[in-house]
């Protein structure tokens, strides 16, 4: 099916909307068009949760089981902006995994809103339509005897599912959950049924996360899972640096390290499968490169926080300004985000 991009119309912003007329005997294990990788989505609840705080819950329009996700992941969704530009926002889905009729996400109105949060919380009604793409997680549970969680504002929204994972899985865990008031805190009374291992943080009566405290011994079998303002996380990075370096993950929806482009070199791009040599110019992306030469690597964020356009590295060493990859996995140099990072030799050689 095509995809169609509504108009901007005397309410502002419009959905976009992949599917305008769907199948009315959809296929219930894969509702998204495959030409597009979009599900066109009902909006079937709205509601603030939390101050500055709005809960959506999606369905297939017809009922269709959803494709399967695992805690941690996330969605795109894609909004036509104010001048007519397709703006694509990347949001944590915080409903069970098991139940494939749903998808839950909690959206946060940004104060700097460029138009996505800002339609969402004002202009989305229920009854519309949203383009959301297929679940990726960069942020999966990884097996471990105890889990250390972390959350700060509208970053709770990926700790929820994985909490369930761990209680599940019968793991040993706590969370410490901070926010500007309680008020401002969303999906809070969720967690009164598990008692004393929730931490609930008001900033306006605790203060600040005592992240000193709470990090300062290191204990091999305990993973941090970590997701928030930039703040938070950069001082959670700070302070774990005496961990193991596998024990910190984190989630970053904004990526402050591609922005520095100062002194950037040209390098060549090896792709082995076209059988191709490019050059890399400054000023330009790997990604922006290789497609202008036929290698159709996937993408959506341009920022480096999706993961979409991850690529296996076959030879050379990739200079990594992603917010996605561990220090673990930068070490490794078995894949990079081609849409930000560049190249710390003079030839990176790519599985494209």
């Amino acid at each position: 099916m095509s995809q169609e991009t509504l108009h901007r119309g005397t309410t502002g912003l419009q959905p976009t909307n992949p599917d305008p007329n769907p199948d009315p005997n959809p296929d219930p294990t894969n509702p998204a068009p495959a030409s597009t990788g979009l599900m066109s989505l009902e909006v079937v609840s709205k509601e603030v949760i939390a101050d500055g705080v709005i809960s959506l819950t999606l369905r297939h329009p017809h009922g269709a089981a959803l494709p399967v996700w695992t805690p941690g992941a996330h969605v795109d969704v894609h909004v036509t902006g104010p001048d007519g530009e397709e703006m694509i926002r990347q949001y944590s889905l915080c409903s069970d995994p098991a139940n494939r009729s749903i998808y839950r996400l909690g959206i946060l109105r940004e104060p700097a809103s460029r138009g996505g949060s800002s339609y969402l919380h004002e202009q989305l009604q229920v009854g519309q339509r949203l383009a959301v793409s297929t679940p990726r997680n960069t942020f999966e549970l990884r097996e471990a005897p105890r889990y250390l969680f972390i959350a700060g504002g509208i970053g709770i929204t990926p700790i929820i599912p994985l909490l369930e994972q761990a209680e599940r899985n019968g793991a040993e865990w706590t969370l410490h959950y901070g926010g500007r008031t309680r008020t401002a805190m969303a999906f809070a009374d969720e967690f009164e049924r598990y008692g004393h291992r929730i931490s609930l943080i008001p900033q306006d009566v605790q203060g600040l996360i005592d992240l000193p405290g709470i990090l300062a011994t290191p204990d091999p079998d305990t993973l941090i899972y970590c997701c928030g303002p930039g703040p938070l996380m950069d001082a959670t990075e700070a302070l774990t640096s005496a961990w193991p370096a596998s024990a910190l993950h984190m989630e970053r929806f904004v990526n402050d390290v591609a922005a520095n482009q100062s002194g950037d070199q040209p390098f060549q791009v090896e792709l082995s499968i076209l059988g191709r040599t490019i050059t890399v110019e400054p000023g330009v992306s790997i990604l922006e490169a290789v497609n202008a030469v036929g290698a159709n690597v996937p993408h959506s964020c341009q920022e480096g926080t999706c993961g979409t356009c991850e690529t296996i590295v076959l030879d050379g060493e990739p200079d990594h300004r992603d917010a996605v990859l561990s220090e673990e996995e930068r070490e490794e140099n078995e894949v990079m985000m081609v849409c930000v990072s560049r190249c710390k030799t003079p030839c990176l050689v790519l599985e494209l």
